[in-house]
Protein backbone atom coordinates (compact mmCIF):
# COMPACT_ATOMS: atom_id res chain seq x y z
CA UNK A 1 0.00 0.00 0.00
CA UNK A 2 1.01 3.41 -0.95
CA UNK A 3 2.08 5.73 1.70
CA UNK A 4 -0.80 8.29 0.49
CA UNK A 5 -2.81 5.27 1.34
CA UNK A 6 -1.49 4.79 5.11
CA UNK A 7 -2.12 8.00 5.66
CA UNK A 8 -5.70 7.98 4.66
CA UNK A 9 -6.53 4.83 6.85
CA UNK A 10 -4.52 5.04 10.00
CA UNK A 11 -6.14 7.76 11.46
CA UNK A 12 -5.92 8.32 15.63
CA UNK A 13 -8.53 6.28 16.42
CA UNK A 14 -7.06 3.07 14.54
CA UNK A 15 -4.00 4.21 16.39
CA UNK A 16 -6.15 4.31 19.95
CA UNK A 17 -7.28 1.03 18.60
CA UNK A 18 -4.36 -0.64 18.39
CA UNK A 19 -2.58 0.93 21.17
CA UNK A 20 -5.52 -1.45 23.21
CA UNK A 21 -4.65 -4.18 21.49
CA UNK A 22 -1.08 -3.83 22.72
CA UNK A 23 -2.20 -3.06 26.10
CA UNK A 24 -4.37 -6.09 26.14
CA UNK A 25 -2.04 -8.42 24.68
CA UNK A 26 1.20 -7.21 26.63
CA UNK A 27 -0.70 -5.74 29.97
CA UNK A 28 2.26 -3.61 31.37
CA UNK A 29 2.14 -4.91 34.95
CA UNK A 30 3.01 -8.20 34.37
CA UNK A 31 4.81 -7.93 30.75
CA UNK A 32 8.61 -7.92 31.46
CA UNK A 33 9.79 -3.74 30.04
CA UNK A 34 12.18 -4.96 27.33
CA UNK A 35 9.17 -7.54 25.81
CA UNK A 36 6.92 -4.97 26.26
CA UNK A 37 9.33 -2.30 23.90
CA UNK A 38 9.99 -4.97 21.55
CA UNK A 39 6.00 -6.05 21.21
CA UNK A 40 5.26 -2.28 20.71
CA UNK A 41 7.97 -2.20 18.07
CA UNK A 42 6.81 -4.73 15.78
CA UNK A 43 3.13 -3.25 16.59
CA UNK A 44 4.21 -0.01 14.42
CA UNK A 45 3.57 1.93 17.32
CA UNK A 46 7.41 3.20 17.75
CA UNK A 47 8.05 5.58 15.27
CA UNK A 48 4.11 5.67 13.61
CA UNK A 49 5.48 7.70 10.30
CA UNK A 50 8.39 5.01 9.52
CA UNK A 51 7.17 2.50 7.40
CA UNK A 52 5.27 -0.72 8.54
CA UNK A 53 7.84 -3.23 9.63
CA UNK A 54 10.14 -0.86 11.10
CA UNK A 55 8.24 0.54 14.18
CA UNK A 56 5.88 2.53 12.14
CA UNK A 57 2.61 2.36 10.42
CA UNK A 58 3.35 5.02 7.43
CA UNK A 59 1.30 7.54 9.59
CA UNK A 60 1.74 10.98 9.90
CA UNK A 61 4.03 12.27 12.27
CA UNK A 62 2.06 14.12 14.75
CA UNK A 63 -0.47 11.43 15.60
CA UNK A 64 2.66 9.87 17.40
CA UNK A 65 1.63 12.41 20.40
CA UNK A 66 -2.01 9.95 20.18
CA UNK A 67 0.32 6.82 20.83
CA UNK A 68 2.59 8.28 23.44
CA UNK A 69 -0.53 9.88 25.37
CA UNK A 70 -2.65 6.79 25.64
CA UNK A 71 0.22 4.80 26.64
CA UNK A 72 1.73 7.09 29.33
CA UNK A 73 -1.75 6.89 30.90
CA UNK A 74 -2.16 3.22 30.78
CA UNK A 75 1.74 3.03 33.16
CA UNK A 76 3.80 1.34 30.22
CA UNK A 77 7.32 1.56 29.80
CA UNK A 78 9.26 3.97 28.15
CA UNK A 79 12.64 3.44 26.06
CA UNK A 80 14.08 5.89 28.06
CA UNK A 81 15.07 8.45 25.44
CA UNK A 82 17.67 10.23 27.24
CA UNK A 83 19.75 7.26 27.87
CA UNK A 84 19.35 6.53 23.89
CA UNK A 85 19.20 10.03 22.45
CA UNK A 86 21.90 9.73 19.76
CA UNK A 87 20.11 6.63 18.93
CA UNK A 88 17.03 8.19 18.43
CA UNK A 89 17.63 11.45 16.97
CA UNK A 90 20.66 11.08 14.60
CA UNK A 91 21.14 7.66 14.22
CA UNK A 92 17.84 6.09 13.35
CA UNK A 93 16.50 8.77 10.61
CA UNK A 94 19.99 8.26 9.01
CA UNK A 95 19.33 4.83 8.88
CA UNK A 96 16.13 5.12 7.57
CA UNK A 97 17.46 7.43 4.75
CA UNK A 98 20.22 5.68 3.77
CA UNK A 99 20.37 2.14 5.02
CA UNK A 100 19.64 -0.59 2.92
CA UNK A 101 16.97 -2.79 3.70
CA UNK A 102 18.98 -4.90 5.16
CA UNK A 103 20.30 -2.61 7.84
CA UNK A 104 17.47 -1.36 8.73
CA UNK A 105 15.87 -4.68 9.87
CA UNK A 106 18.83 -5.61 11.67
CA UNK A 107 19.97 -2.25 13.35
CA UNK A 108 16.27 -0.04 14.13
CA UNK A 109 14.83 -2.17 16.39
CA UNK A 110 17.52 -2.60 18.94
CA UNK A 111 18.27 0.84 18.45
CA UNK A 112 14.62 1.96 19.24
CA UNK A 113 14.26 -0.70 22.49
CA UNK A 114 17.11 0.28 23.64
CA UNK A 115 19.45 -2.69 23.96
CA UNK A 116 21.59 -1.20 21.51
CA UNK A 117 23.65 2.04 22.26
CA UNK A 118 24.50 4.51 19.83
CA UNK A 119 27.30 6.99 19.33
CA UNK A 120 28.67 9.58 16.82
CA UNK A 121 32.31 9.44 15.73
CA UNK A 122 32.55 12.89 13.35
CA UNK A 123 34.77 15.41 15.63
CA UNK A 124 37.86 15.51 15.62
CA UNK A 125 41.30 17.45 17.67
CA UNK A 126 41.35 19.00 14.31
CA UNK A 127 38.06 18.85 12.73
CA UNK A 128 35.74 20.37 15.01
CA UNK A 129 33.69 23.91 13.89
CA UNK A 130 34.95 22.33 10.39
CA UNK A 131 34.11 19.11 10.59
CA UNK A 132 34.89 18.68 6.72
CA UNK A 133 38.50 19.01 7.34
CA UNK A 134 38.49 15.36 9.03
CA UNK A 135 41.46 13.65 8.81
CA UNK A 136 40.43 10.04 10.56
CA UNK A 137 41.33 7.89 6.85
CA UNK A 138 38.97 4.65 5.44
CA UNK A 139 40.96 2.74 3.05
CA UNK A 140 39.49 0.21 1.04
CA UNK A 141 40.95 -3.32 1.24
CA UNK A 142 38.88 -5.98 -0.86
CA UNK A 143 35.02 -6.09 0.93
CA UNK A 144 36.32 -4.01 4.03
CA UNK A 145 37.58 -0.37 4.89
CA UNK A 146 40.45 -0.36 7.30
CA UNK A 147 40.06 2.79 9.23
CA UNK A 148 42.69 4.69 11.13
CA UNK A 149 42.42 8.41 13.20
CA UNK A 150 41.20 9.67 16.48
CA UNK A 151 37.38 11.06 17.20
CA UNK A 152 36.98 13.44 20.25
CA UNK A 153 33.97 14.61 22.23
CA UNK A 154 31.74 11.83 21.71
CA UNK A 155 29.21 11.35 24.41
CA UNK A 156 28.24 7.03 25.40
CA UNK A 157 31.32 5.55 23.65
CA UNK A 158 31.37 4.07 27.04
CA UNK A 159 28.43 2.57 26.40
CA UNK A 160 27.90 2.35 23.01
CA UNK A 161 27.73 -1.10 20.61
CA UNK A 162 27.34 0.88 17.56
CA UNK A 163 28.57 4.42 16.29
CA UNK A 164 27.84 6.50 12.90
CA UNK A 165 31.63 7.51 11.59
CA UNK A 166 32.58 9.83 8.61
CA UNK A 167 36.67 9.12 7.60
CA UNK A 168 38.23 10.84 4.41
CA UNK A 169 37.62 7.70 1.75
CA UNK A 170 39.59 9.87 -0.90
CA UNK A 171 41.84 13.03 0.11
CA UNK A 172 42.26 13.99 -3.58
CA UNK A 173 39.19 15.45 -3.80
CA UNK A 174 38.04 18.91 -1.97
CA UNK A 175 37.26 18.39 1.68
CA UNK A 176 33.94 18.02 1.53
CA UNK A 177 33.95 15.39 -1.34
CA UNK A 178 35.91 11.94 -0.83
CA UNK A 179 34.01 11.73 2.61
CA UNK A 180 31.62 8.10 3.39
CA UNK A 181 29.46 7.41 6.07
CA UNK A 182 29.99 4.08 8.42
CA UNK A 183 28.46 2.63 10.78
CA UNK A 184 31.02 1.25 13.35
CA UNK A 185 30.86 -1.64 15.46
CA UNK A 186 32.76 -0.15 18.43
CA UNK A 187 33.67 -4.10 19.80
CA UNK A 188 35.73 -4.09 17.02
CA UNK A 189 39.75 -4.71 17.50
CA UNK A 190 41.23 -1.49 17.12
CA UNK A 191 38.51 0.87 18.71
CA UNK A 192 40.07 2.17 21.84
CA UNK A 193 37.44 4.47 24.19
CA UNK A 194 39.52 6.71 26.33
CA UNK A 195 37.59 9.08 28.80
CA UNK A 196 37.62 13.12 28.89
CA UNK A 197 37.59 15.16 32.43
CA UNK A 198 35.32 17.74 32.18
CA UNK A 199 35.02 21.33 34.14
CA UNK A 200 31.69 19.27 35.99
CA UNK A 201 34.72 16.58 37.35
CA UNK A 202 32.61 14.03 35.58
CA UNK A 203 33.79 12.25 32.09
CA UNK A 204 30.54 11.93 30.13
CA UNK A 205 32.46 12.66 27.05
CA UNK A 206 35.38 10.09 25.10
CA UNK A 207 38.09 10.35 22.87
CA UNK A 208 37.94 7.29 20.34
CA UNK A 209 41.24 6.05 18.67
CA UNK A 210 40.70 4.18 15.50
CA UNK A 211 43.82 1.38 14.97
CA UNK A 212 43.98 -0.68 11.71
CA UNK A 213 39.64 -1.02 12.41
CA UNK A 214 37.96 -2.70 9.89
CA UNK A 215 34.47 -2.06 8.85
CA UNK A 216 32.62 -4.20 6.31
CA UNK A 217 31.65 -1.97 2.83
CA UNK A 218 27.79 -3.61 4.01
CA UNK A 219 28.17 -0.94 6.78
CA UNK A 220 28.37 1.53 4.51
CA UNK A 221 25.86 4.51 4.17
CA UNK A 222 25.13 6.22 1.29
CA UNK A 223 27.48 6.22 -1.55
CA UNK A 224 31.27 5.94 -1.67
CA UNK A 225 32.35 10.07 -1.33
CA UNK A 226 28.61 10.78 -0.43
CA UNK A 227 29.51 10.83 3.64
CA UNK A 228 29.21 14.98 3.56
CA UNK A 229 25.71 14.39 2.00
CA UNK A 230 24.45 11.72 4.39
CA UNK A 231 26.13 13.37 7.54
CA UNK A 232 23.56 16.98 6.82
CA UNK A 233 21.02 14.25 7.81
CA UNK A 234 22.40 13.63 10.95
CA UNK A 235 23.62 17.03 12.04
CA UNK A 236 20.09 18.41 11.10
CA UNK A 237 18.35 16.32 13.31
CA UNK A 238 21.24 16.41 16.01
CA UNK A 239 20.54 20.09 16.32
CA UNK A 240 16.64 19.47 16.58
CA UNK A 241 16.71 16.75 19.07
CA UNK A 242 19.33 19.04 21.41
CA UNK A 243 16.88 22.20 21.18
CA UNK A 244 13.48 21.07 20.10
CA UNK A 245 12.44 18.99 22.73
CA UNK A 246 8.57 18.93 24.08
CA UNK A 247 8.23 20.81 27.53
CA UNK A 248 5.44 21.87 29.41
CA UNK A 249 5.05 25.52 29.94
CA UNK A 250 7.79 27.24 31.98
CA UNK A 251 9.06 23.55 32.09
CA UNK A 252 12.92 22.73 31.62
CA UNK A 253 15.66 25.11 33.68
CA UNK A 254 13.75 28.52 33.71
CA UNK A 255 11.15 26.38 36.30
CA UNK A 256 13.62 25.21 38.65
CA UNK A 257 14.57 28.99 38.55
CA UNK A 258 11.39 30.40 39.21
CA UNK A 259 10.20 28.10 41.87
CA UNK A 260 13.12 29.11 44.01
CA UNK A 261 12.26 32.35 43.32
CA UNK A 262 8.68 31.39 44.82
CA UNK A 263 9.88 29.88 47.18
CA UNK A 264 12.88 31.79 48.50
CA UNK A 265 11.72 35.43 48.84
CA UNK A 266 14.38 36.06 50.85
CA UNK A 267 17.00 35.62 47.95
CA UNK A 268 15.28 38.00 45.33
CA UNK A 269 15.95 41.46 44.80
CA UNK A 270 14.93 44.36 42.06
CA UNK A 271 17.77 43.08 39.45
CA UNK A 272 17.42 39.50 39.66
CA UNK A 273 13.52 39.60 39.22
CA UNK A 274 14.26 41.81 36.13
CA UNK A 275 16.50 39.30 34.33
CA UNK A 276 13.92 36.40 35.86
CA UNK A 277 10.97 38.11 33.87
CA UNK A 278 13.36 38.87 30.71
CA UNK A 279 14.53 34.86 30.35
CA UNK A 280 11.15 33.35 31.64
CA UNK A 281 9.76 35.79 28.32
CA UNK A 282 12.70 34.40 26.07
CA UNK A 283 12.21 30.62 26.89
CA UNK A 284 8.48 30.67 26.58
CA UNK A 285 9.45 32.26 23.05
CA UNK A 286 11.52 29.35 22.41
CA UNK A 287 9.16 26.30 23.35
CA UNK A 288 6.31 27.87 21.26
CA UNK A 289 8.94 28.40 18.03
CA UNK A 290 10.33 24.36 19.15
CA UNK A 291 5.96 23.67 18.75
CA UNK A 292 6.11 24.92 15.77
CA UNK A 293 9.39 23.68 14.81
CA UNK A 294 8.32 19.78 14.65
CA UNK A 295 4.86 20.77 13.13
CA UNK A 296 7.27 21.92 10.54
CA UNK A 297 9.33 18.40 10.84
CA UNK A 298 6.00 16.67 10.90
CA UNK A 299 5.51 17.26 7.08
CA UNK A 300 9.16 16.54 6.01
CA UNK A 301 12.54 16.80 6.66
CA UNK A 302 14.50 18.76 9.24
CA UNK A 303 15.43 22.01 8.05
CA UNK A 304 18.48 24.59 8.71
CA UNK A 305 15.92 26.29 10.97
CA UNK A 306 16.86 23.32 14.04
CA UNK A 307 20.08 25.52 14.11
CA UNK A 308 18.25 28.29 15.72
CA UNK A 309 16.75 26.23 18.02
CA UNK A 310 19.62 25.16 19.14
CA UNK A 311 21.56 27.55 19.48
CA UNK A 312 18.66 29.42 21.34
CA UNK A 313 18.97 26.26 23.55
CA UNK A 314 22.52 26.87 24.51
CA UNK A 315 22.04 30.74 25.32
CA UNK A 316 19.36 30.36 27.39
CA UNK A 317 20.63 27.50 29.45
CA UNK A 318 23.92 29.34 30.02
CA UNK A 319 22.01 32.91 31.01
CA UNK A 320 19.35 31.10 33.19
CA UNK A 321 22.06 28.77 35.10
CA UNK A 322 24.04 31.64 35.33
CA UNK A 323 21.03 33.62 37.30
CA UNK A 324 20.53 30.25 39.30
CA UNK A 325 23.60 30.70 41.05
CA UNK A 326 23.38 34.13 41.59
CA UNK A 327 19.79 33.92 42.86
CA UNK A 328 21.45 31.44 45.38
CA UNK A 329 24.89 33.02 46.11
CA UNK A 330 27.33 31.04 48.19
CA UNK A 331 24.35 27.85 48.33
CA UNK A 332 24.76 27.85 44.35
CA UNK A 333 28.49 27.51 43.94
CA UNK A 334 27.84 23.88 45.97
CA UNK A 335 28.75 21.00 44.39
CA UNK A 336 28.18 17.86 46.00
CA UNK A 337 30.30 15.02 43.99
CA UNK A 338 33.27 16.19 42.05
CA UNK A 339 35.08 12.39 41.52
CA UNK A 340 35.41 11.28 38.17
CA UNK A 341 32.08 9.37 37.04
CA UNK A 342 31.21 8.21 33.64
CA UNK A 343 27.29 8.98 33.61
CA UNK A 344 24.74 7.75 31.43
CA UNK A 345 23.09 10.66 30.30
CA UNK A 346 22.98 14.61 31.45
CA UNK A 347 20.64 15.32 33.91
CA UNK A 348 20.19 19.09 34.07
CA UNK A 349 17.04 18.92 36.09
CA UNK A 350 18.05 16.54 38.93
CA UNK A 351 21.35 18.40 39.97
CA UNK A 352 22.89 20.89 41.96
CA UNK A 353 22.99 24.54 40.35
CA UNK A 354 27.00 24.43 40.30
CA UNK A 355 26.88 21.70 38.55
CA UNK A 356 24.09 22.71 35.93
CA UNK A 357 26.21 25.94 35.52
CA UNK A 358 28.88 24.39 34.61
CA UNK A 359 27.65 21.76 32.37
CA UNK A 360 25.56 24.32 30.20
CA UNK A 361 28.94 25.39 29.14
CA UNK A 362 29.02 22.87 26.64
CA UNK A 363 25.78 23.63 24.95
CA UNK A 364 27.12 26.29 23.13
CA UNK A 365 29.76 23.00 21.66
CA UNK A 366 28.06 20.27 21.25
CA UNK A 367 25.72 19.77 18.00
CA UNK A 368 27.58 22.63 16.45
CA UNK A 369 29.67 25.49 17.81
CA UNK A 370 27.48 29.07 18.47
CA UNK A 371 29.76 30.22 15.35
CA UNK A 372 28.94 27.76 13.01
CA UNK A 373 25.35 27.89 13.81
CA UNK A 374 25.23 31.93 13.42
CA UNK A 375 26.68 31.31 9.73
CA UNK A 376 24.31 28.70 8.90
CA UNK A 377 20.94 30.73 9.84
CA UNK A 378 22.51 33.76 8.09
CA UNK A 379 23.48 31.44 4.95
CA UNK A 380 20.50 29.26 4.77
CA UNK A 381 17.31 31.00 6.63
CA UNK A 382 17.99 34.76 5.87
CA UNK A 383 19.67 34.20 2.56
CA UNK A 384 22.88 36.59 3.55
CA UNK A 385 26.06 36.56 1.36
CA UNK A 386 28.29 33.41 2.18
CA UNK A 387 31.63 33.64 4.21
CA UNK A 388 34.75 33.79 1.28
CA UNK A 389 35.81 29.89 1.39
CA UNK A 390 38.96 29.80 -0.69
CA UNK A 391 39.30 26.10 0.30
CA UNK A 392 36.23 25.19 -1.10
CA UNK A 393 37.72 23.22 -4.51
CA UNK A 394 41.11 22.17 -2.82
CA UNK A 395 42.20 18.85 -2.76
CA UNK A 396 42.29 17.99 1.32
CA UNK A 397 45.39 16.68 0.65
CA UNK A 398 46.88 19.96 -0.16
CA UNK A 399 45.01 21.98 2.38
CA UNK A 400 47.44 23.49 5.49
CA UNK A 401 46.82 21.27 8.52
Amino acid sequence: MSTTGQHATVDADELRHRVRELLDAHPPATTDRLDFLRARFDAGLAWVHYPAGLGGLDAPRSLQAVVDAELEAAGAPDNDPRRIGIGLGMAAPTILGYGTDEQRQRLLRPLWTGEEVWCQLFSEPGAGSDLAALATRAVRDGEDWVVDGQKVWTSSAHLARWAILIARTDPDQPKHRGISYFICDMTDPGVEVRPLRQITGEAEFNEVFLTGVRIPDSRRLGGIGEGWRVAQTTLMNERVAIGGGRIPREGGMIGLVAGVWRERPELRTHDLHQRLLRLWTESEAARLAGERLRQQLALGQPGPEGSAMKLAFARLNQHISALEVELLGEEGLLYDDWTLRRPELVDFTGREAGYRYLRAKGNSIEGGTSEVLLNIIAERVLGLPPEPRTDKDVPWKDLPR
